[in-house]
């Protein structure tokens, strides 16, 4: 039997959000190496899959790539029906072309399978959409932390005319505000922070740009959030300051 790793993505939390493929190939699952975000109720598609966690977050210990790396090469050359399970969508922020070509080279094939990205669940979950006509054109996903701590085109960003959907920033609101405001995005631009989006934690609100680190501390804004950034944001009508926000700016 050929050896073959599978890079599942399963979804921002919410199990029903998982797609078929993916419960299938947990279903015939020998080892499953599962990442920090995803739902443990996803678990239950395992029959009798050995769950090994391999959790990797940004500002946490984490376990290094290098070992994931070689605990599938290893599960693989044993001829084993492996699983490498990651939260939202493998090729959005989580390494599935990187672990893909690293595979390729060592004579292993990988197959992927697409996930529901945070970013886009939790929009839909608070009632943005993410493009609309005569408002947005289009949707750019960027992540605010990078490998090499190098910046952003800020400027490029602030003039794409697109909703912008910012992953792992929390730590970097700061950065993201002043970085938007001084490429040119007007201060009042809406700003929605959507905290575990899909699960029954999550919780949202919404602030203008030039308040966002206030209304952030605020709002007690803990990671995983993403940032949804554009016009599409004052379309929601579902959309509001959290009870828990307006608690703690009026107290």
């Amino acid at each position: 039997m050929n050896a073959k790793v599978w890079l599942v993505g399963a979804g921002p939390g919410d199990p029903e959000l998982l797609t078929l493929k993916a419960v299938r190939a947990l279903g015939q699952a020998d080892v499953v190496m599962v990442d920090d975000l995803v739902n443990p109720d996803i678990l239950e598609h395992c029959r009798q899959a050995r769950i090994i966690k391999v959790g990797k977050r940004g500002g946490c210990r984490s376990t290094p790539q290098a070992f994931i790396n070689r605990l599938m090469l290893r599960y693989a050359r044993q001829g084993k029906v492996l699983v490498r399970l990651k939260g939202g969508d493998p090729c959005i922020f989580g390494r599935a072309g990187e672990e893909a070509d690293w595979l390729a080279e060592r004579g292993i094939e990988s197959e992927i399978v697409n996930g529901i990205t945070a970013g886009l669940a939790g929009a839909t979950q608070c009632g943005i959409p993410l493009t609309l006509r005569g408002v947005s054109r289009g949707v750019t996903l960027v992540t605010a932390h990078t490998q090499d701590d190098s910046d952003l085109n800020w400027q490029g960003l602030a003039d794409g005319g697109t909703t912008l959907v910012i992953y792992m920033g929390v730590a970097r609101l700061a950065q993201i505000q002043r970085g938007l405001l001084e490429g040119g995005m007007a201060g009042t631009t809406p700003v929605a922070m959507i905290e575990r989006a899909s699960t029954a934690q999550q919780r949202q609100s919404i602030c203008q740009l030039d308040q966002l680190c206030d209304e952030a501390a605020a709002f007690r804004l803990q990671s995983p959030a993403v940032l949804v950034i554009g016009d599409v944001v004052a379309a929601s009508a579902m959309l509001a300051v959290s009870p828990e926000a307006k608690q703690l700016a009026e107290g």
